[in-house]
């Protein structure tokens, strides 16, 4: 009768050098297969003790090589062993009836370390168990082995065989259909994103002093009823109460709120929304949070308000909390689930006046996660913003005065700044001039990033847009392209300042971003000075976003040349440019104005104008009546680029 193959003490020391040197990807894949029922500090400790169990002993049964392998394949062998081990060990709390844990009766106890709390990094494993979470526990095991661990859905099929899991090739096909992005498969696999890093923090101190105060006098007055009990027998039986209701859904428990710690943004290389602690003062109240997450999976008869391309469907998953407190008379939640954040209000009486605001926050950063907005004054006139952790240092200024120095904003230690004022509502609505334009400067602390200051401005959304903006090119157009900077120097504030007003032309909520790019300036016919052509992008969250040329000339409003929606003109993606209009010169002849982005060598204009340049910018007489013109410039690598049109034209 033949025997299955078995580790001897040279196989077992070749498995333990395999399970050092997996040890961070055996981790991983343990705390992404655990149920999320578990807390994460539970988690981490039984993701350490499958990993650190998983090493066999001497004459255990080795597991079948893989199809097609040698006998010189024993790394891969050893491999499988202690991966199918993790797996079973993973599995078993929530794995097929009949496993291990089914047959004893009782979920295996982590390791406990008395009044000492561990996390993950911020974001990047803990953001992936949060999208897993809704997954059985085999599925999200074959997620881990084939996207993150790189290994083929045959073996994955095979891997979770052997671990004991029920339909192992159903289950892999349904990994592999899950929708997950894959900004966070990268954000996992960058070496920042070990799982086996942990976070260690105390536990509340004085609470666990008076807990076990309590308990010994607990025991004492137990102790004290046993013997009277003793002496008086039994009492009767109460009457039961009412039966409990269903208990709400994962999603729905406060207690089962993500809470970052304090510190996290000063130790991850993902500083955003992910980062964030749960602050204000009533973080811990369970009926508020109940009714927020109540609220926003049933909203009933509360305003809601959704940023454009927002859907305001419940959490699917338990979401993390960012703040909890009251403010001006009304108490406010903030709420993260994914990439939308959501904002509960209520008046002073949690009977009425309830809102419900959301905003996109995809892709968000150190500037587009450093505030949002947590209340306004009646009227609109002022508003209050709740600050990340890492911002140093607030203040406000005048975007329309270029010249303006800035102004201290106040700010407590959970981030709720002090009134500030903000743009006017007038100018919101169609972007007229305004007699000012105020935003907010923010300053990031030293401990990520030094000497960073950026501008942030309220267009009426829960979510501030950041302004930044683009000089001229520099030299010719072998020189690199300049990059976006941020709107806090002398030239970015000259730009901005006679256009301010126009940003009340974007809608709330839909931008994350708005970059003025100078790319192109000119002297202009008939003594009419120098002007620059400037291109404003406002970058929305889904990606696409709205671009205006403008002629901004050495004094009076700029001049709109063009503009087109939903484009990747003026972006990253977008960074070939032509632009024409026509144009009436200060002694009253029309011209045919154009010009190019820095890898235009020529313009060719013909229809009602005819006419040519060997330059970036053309400026030519436009005789008769109105009339159709094209333009074609000529790029430096080869190729042409046609005028931006309302359509979004403007491609190669």
């Amino acid at each position: 009768m033949s025997t299955s193959p078995r580790f001897g003490s040279a196989a077992v020391e070749h498995a333990e050098a395999v399970l050092v040197e997996q040890y961070p990807r055996l981790v991983r894949l343990a705390y992404l297969t655990l149920p999320d029922t578990r807390g994460r500090h539970t988690r981490v400790l039984l993701a350490h003790k499958a990993v650190q169990r998983a090493l066999p002993r001497t004459g255990t049964p080795a597991a079948p090589a893989p199809a097609g392998a040698g006998t010189a394949d024993e790394s891969g062998t050893h491999l499988t062993l202690v991966r199918s081990r993790v797996l079973r060990a993973a599995l078993a709390p929530s794995g097929p009836a009949g496993g291990t844990w089914a047959r004893i009766g009782r979920p295996p106890g982590p390791p406990f370390v008395w009044g000492l709390r561990l996390w993950p990094p911020a974001g990047g494993i803990d953001e992936a168990a949060q999208t897993l979470s809704g997954a059985p526990a085999p599925v999200r095991a074959a997620f881990v082995l084939h996207h993150l661990d790189d290994v083929t859905e045959d073996e994955t099929v095979r891997l979770l065989g052997l671990a004991g899991a029920a339909d192992p090739a159903g289950t892999v096909r349904e990994a592999l259909a899950l929708p997950v992005a894959e900004e966070l498969l990268r954000a996992l696999r960058r070496p920042e994103f070990d799982a086996s890093v942990v976070s260690a923090r105390p536990t509340d101190l004085l609470r666990r002093r008076r807990r076990a105060r309590a308990g010994w006098a607990g025991l004492a007055t137990l102790a004290v009823t046993l013997t009277v009990l003793s002496v008086r027998g039994p009492s009767p039986e109460p009457d039961p109460g009412p039966a409990a209701g269903p208990a709400p859904s994962g999603a729905l428990d406060p207690a089962r709120l993500q809470r970052v710690p304090s510190d996290a943004w000063s130790d991850t290389a993902r500083v955003d929304f992910t980062a964030w602690p749960a602050r204000g003062g009533r973080t811990g109240d369970r009926d508020l949070l109940a009714r927020a997450l109540r609220t926003w999976a049933a909203p009933g008869t509360t305003r809601v308000s959704a940023a454009p391309g927002t859907t305001a469907e419940p959490p699917p998953r338990p979401p993390q909390l960012l703040y909890a407190g009251d403010v001006d008379g009304r108490t406010l939640v903030l709420l993260r689930d994914g990439d939308r954040v959501v904002r509960y209000g209520e008046a002073g009486t949690a009977s009425g006046g309830r809102t419900l605001d959301i905003t996109r926050t995809d892709d968000s950063g150190v500037t587009t996660a450093a505030a949002l907005t947590l209340s306004r004054a009646p009227g609109g006139a002022s508003a209050r913003y709740l600050l990340a952790p890492w911002i140093a240092a607030a203040a406000t200024r005048d975007l329309t005065r270029a010249g303006d120095a800035a102004r201290p904003l106040a700010f407590a230690a959970d981030g709720a700044t002090a009134p500030a004022a903000v743009p006017p509502a007038g100018a919101r609505a169609d972007g007229a001039p305004c007699a000012s334009w105020p935003v907010i400067e923010l300053t990031s602390s030293t401990r990520i990033v030094e000497k960073h200051s950026f501008v942030l401005t309220d267009l009426g959304g829960l979510s501030p847009v950041h302004l930044t903006y683009t000089p001229l090119p520099d030299g010719s157009a072998a020189a690199p392209a300049r990059q976006p900077r941020e709107a806090t120097g002398p030239e970015a504030r000259a730009a901005w300042a006679p256009q301010a007003c126009r940003l009340g032309e974007l809608r709330p909520g839909a931008y994350r971003a708005v970059n003025v790019w100078d790319f192109a300036a000119a002297q202009l016919p008939d003594g009419a000075g120098r002007a620059v052509w400037s291109c404003t992008r406002a970058s929305g969250w889904a990606g696409p976003g709205d671009a205006t040329v403008r002629l901004r000339l050495e004094a009076g409003t700029p001049q709109d040349v063009t503009r087109a929606r939903s484009t990747a003109a003026c972006g990253r993606f977008g960074q070939h440019l032509l632009a024409g209009f026509r144009w009436r010169s200060p002694a009253g002849r029309w011209y045919l104005l154009a010009a190019g982005s820095r890898h235009v060598t020529g313009i060719t204009a013909t229809g009602a104008v005819r006419a040519g340049s060997s330059d970036r910018t053309l400026a030519a007489p436009w005789p008769g009546p109105d009339g159709a013109v094209s333009l074609t410039g000529i790029l430096a690598g080869g190729g042409t680029v046609t005028a931006l049109d309302g359509a979004g034209g403007g491609r190669d």
